[in-house]
């Protein structure tokens, strides 16, 4: 549909739903969001005008997908009422989408203003006092959504069950299907399966409680946003993925969201709960955390691919995949690399060369489109100026860099053959266990590809630089 009728369906629904709502003033889709849609609309009423928020599927429409824990967006409403009846800081919800609404799934709720973007939680200066106390404000928070009774709230039927064995095996699978040869992902998940936890309490787990998905105020934590693949399942789950290097936004010294310690986490959540943290426990799912979200940016390039939202943010996270295995480098084999050399890039023989033209369009997006461009349209072209960046990178070190995995590859599998070819016969290898985790020419060349593929997708990743600083470079 177009805009004009996207806009007055959704009047309909406000001026029926909302209180007091005599008529919508503007339904401005906010930048970010790569899985949902968020809105943030302007309504009438007699007092003046006022700002609610909508979530909605992209495009209105829901993606059916078995391979990936999704309550759906009726059920994150309900979630996020639970939470909030428990003392879980959450904005109210108002109203859930209807099929007959004809503006696609979703729901409309509160508006609550605070920050959300994860780099300014952790470093913008204004919000230094609410840093020194929020990684403990994060371990009671858990504790309460791990708390919710989950037959008396009536959500046990509504969502999936996932012990670790299941989940490991469910994002593997989920990655498999994507069919591309990515040998640290399941270096990674055959670790996984070798280290499942096997006591634990079963609870509501978020599933995606991180730096970046809840809201803060001068006061702390005033909302805990994105509930879209919550599950039953390990609690500690939660606790490891916060402190993701993926969500710590460059401050890789502060594990808990780039703001705060493992021991102030644990200390908030063994307060509220009554119950004691194992470190080791947490240190799997933190494993975890980049083992799944390695896949999860392997998704978003697959939904660009096939799926209703074909925007440049999908593509660029794709990319971001080299981010999370290169944690999991540092986190399981890390040691020596070697870095190849960028190619010198001269002549004339084609005037300009690609790299110029690259450069120059990557130029012309951010010198010139985002300086007249606010909102969406201006943060997608700064996606797109640094998706030419990893371009620009492509065409100086990617030749190089894959010329010398393959040379690796024929050297620890004693057989010839494409990149392709070798790349898949190493994955079957590690699927089958026909391949020991502990080889240190397998190690070594996992360390060093993955390295040096992060080198191309984002040099400035934190991550990459912890790897040099282990390899002593």
């Amino acid at each position: 549909m177009d805009t004009a009728e996207f806009e007055s369906r959704l009047e309909v629904i406000l001026k029926r739903e909302i209180e007091g709502c005599t008529g919508l003033v503007s339904a401005e889709r906010l930048s970010g969001g790569a899985s949902q849609e968020t809105y943030r609309i302007t309504i009438d009423t007699a007092q003046g005008h006022r700002k609610v928020c909508m979530r909605r599927a992209p495009g209105g429409v829901v993606v059916q997908t078995e391979t990936r824990v999704a309550p759906g967006l009726a059920t994150e409403a309900k979630l996020m009422a639970c939470a909030r009846a428990v003392g879980v800081p959450e904005p109210q919800v108002y109203y859930v989408l209807e099929e007959s609404d004809g503006i696609g799934a979703g729901f409309i709720m509160e508006w609550l203003d605070g920050e959300a973007l994860g780099a300014r939680i952790a470093r913008a200066p204004e919000l230094e006092s609410v840093r020194s106390r929020l990684a403990y404000e994060c371990g009671q928070v858990l504790a309460r959504i791990h708390g919710i009774d989950l037959d008396a709230t009536g959500l046990r039927d509504k969502l999936e069950t996932a012990p670790p064995e299941y989940f490991v095996n469910q994002t593997w699978e989920r990655y498999k299907l994507l069919n591309t040869p990515q040998p640290m992902i399941d270096y990674a998940g055959r670790w996984l399966m070798d280290h499942l936890p096997k006591d634990y309490e079963s609870t509501l787990v978020h599933n995606d409680f991180r730096n970046g998905n809840f809201m803060v105020n001068s006061q702390g934590i005033n909302a805990v946003l994105d509930w879209e693949i919550a599950h039953i399942g390990d609690p500690m789950r939660d606790l490891g993925w916060i402190c993701t290097n993926s969500w710590r936004f460059g401050r890789t010294e502060l594990p808990v969201g780039g703001f705060g310690e493992y021991a102030d986490l644990f200390a908030g959540y063994e307060a509220e709960s009554g119950k004691k943290v194992d470190p080791d426990h947490v240190k799997f799912w933190e494993v975890f955390g980049s083992f799944w979200w390695a896949v999860g940016c392997l998704g978003m390039a697959e939904h660009y691919r096939s799926g209703p939202d074909k925007t440049v943010e999908r593509p660029a996270i794709g990319r971001r995949s080299s981010e999370c295995q290169v944690d999991c480098v540092n986190l399981l084999i890390p040691g020596a690399v070697k870095l190849v050399e960028p190619e010198v890039r001269s002549g004339n023989l084609d005037m300009p060369r690609v790299d110029e033209l690259v450069i120059s369009v990557r130029n012309f997006l951010r010198d010139d489109v985002m300086s007249v461009t606010t909102g969406r349209t201006q943060f997608l072209a700064r996606v797109a100026s640094n998706s030419l960046d990893i371009v620009d990178r492509e065409l100086s070190l990617g030749a190089r860099h894959r010329a010398d995995e393959l040379a690796r590859l024929e050297a620890l599998l004693g057989m010839e053959g494409d990149l392709e070819a070798l790349r898949w016969a190493l994955v079957n290898s590690l699927r089958d266990g026909s391949c020991a985790l502990g080889d240190p020419a397998l190690i070594e060349h996992l360390r060093t590809t993955v390295v040096n593929q992060i080198a191309i997708d984002q040099p400035k990743y934190s991550g990459f630089r912890t790897a040099l600083a282990n390899a002593g470079l």
